[in-house]
């Protein structure tokens, strides 16, 4: 039974018929341009083929959700929004606040959600339920659906419903996310310039299956980190200076500081580059650039972990990786390796292996697809 159907029988279960809209938002893999979102610089995520679905119908002014994943349940008013709910609950009233505070006329609705996006792995499973949920409300309130105001919607939600002090590349890339490109995204402009994948390459997501140990104040501080260096450089953010203008203020900056800046500013830099990599179908530099990345988080950003790096190493060591790097906030959660499709299955097998000897945990690989991003299935027949 694939996805799609499984909503729909869940609703048939909870709600005893068929739900008038079936909606999907995809999680996502960076591919290279990590904690530069919000710096105002660039990226390179994808969409992959892992989602949030939520089969739903019209109702008064209330709101209740099944969760399958969870085996939880909410119910709420769409004129009382509720903050004390359980986690996951958390980001539904939240996209319900947000929209309400941007001016939108909501509708209630009932239904079941479900993904196979993995929780807390850095792959944005928050982001594809945010999406999920605004596309969800659009259905039934009416609304046009404008992607790039609903990603702003999502960050709004972690923002200031969550505390999360989150950038938006997760929220845009889940709401526009392009069918087999990954996306190069400029944070400041919101723009975003599709790039296909290098031929005969496959993106080989590495869950090392320790939950990400990024408390929020550890994010929070690196972005304090970093707008502590552009003040200090004279620049609205670090994705306005240069490696010169770094090293020209380099005693002004104390180690730490200096650290963080030069990973964002050098982050910015393979960024574009690995777009231009992508374009001209070089994966050996794309490769190269995504190696250099995953240093740089390792060394200057200090955001990866002991898993993380027993999982890269691995994966560079075979044949067939052109490179490899984690992919999210850090601290846990995923990697990614771009490998010769040829080369996929030994090199998932290789890898397995030796991470379960050395870490003693049993970690899940597979291939991640490039993705649309979040949308309206179909309608229930």
């Amino acid at each position: 039974m694939n996805p799609v159907e499984r909503v729909v029988q869940a609703f048939a279960d909870h709600f005893d018929g068929r739900p008038a809209f079936i909606v999907q938002a995809p999680g996502r893999v960076n591919l290279i341009g990590e904690h530069t979102d919000y710096n105002d610089g660039f990226c390179l995520p994808m969409a992959i083929d892992r989602a949030t679905w939520i089969a739903l119908r019209p109702r008064d002014g209330t709101v209740s959700v099944q969760a399958l994943d969870m085996n939880d349940a909410l119910t709420f008013g769409l004129d009382a929004l509720p903050r004390d709910t359980a986690a996951w609950g958390r980001y539904v009233t939240g996209v319900a606040w947000a929209l309400q505070e941007n001016g939108y006329t909501l509708s209630g609705w009932e239904g079941v959600l479900r993904g196979d996006v993995p929780i807390g792995s850095g792959l944005s499973s928050s982001a594809a339920l945010e999406l999920a949920v605004a596309r969800a409300f659009a259905a039934v309130s009416g609304f046009a659906w404008d992607a790039r105001r609903m990603a702003q919607i999502g960050q709004q939600t972690e923002n200031r419903w969550l505390g999360l002090q989150t950038g938006i590349m997760d929220q845009l890339i889940s709401a526009n996310g392009v069918a087999g490109h990954a996306l190069l995204m400029d944070c400041r402009a919101l723009s975003l310039s599709p790039v296909p994948l290098p031929p005969g390459t496959a993106v080989v997501v590495m869950d090392t299956k320790t939950p990400r140990g990024l408390v929020n104040s550890a994010y929070n501080q690196r972005r304090a980190e970093c707008e502590r260096a552009a003040e200090v450089l004279g620049v609205p953010a670090l994705r306005d200076a240069s490696p010169a203008d770094l090293e020209r203020a380099a005693d002004r900056l104390d180690a730490v500081v200096f650290r963080r800046a030069r990973h964002v500013i050098t982050e910015n830099e393979r960024t574009l580059r690995a777009a231009g990599a992508m374009g001209a179908g070089d994966a050996d530099e794309l490769g190269r650039l995504m190696n250099a990345s995953h240093d740089s988080l390792r060394d200057d950003y200090e955001v990866t972990s002991h898993t993380l790096d027993t999982m890269v190493n691995s994966a560079r060591r075979q044949g067939g990786c052109l490179g490899a790097r984690m992919t999210g906030a850090g601290f846990g959660g995923c990697a990614i390796a771009l490998v010769r499709e040829a080369d996929v299955a030994p090199f998932m097998a290789n890898v397995a292996r030796e991470y379960e000897q050395s870490t003693h945990l049993t970690p899940d690989l597979f291939v991640a697809r490039p993705a649309a991003g979040a949308g309206l299935v179909e309608p229930a027949a």
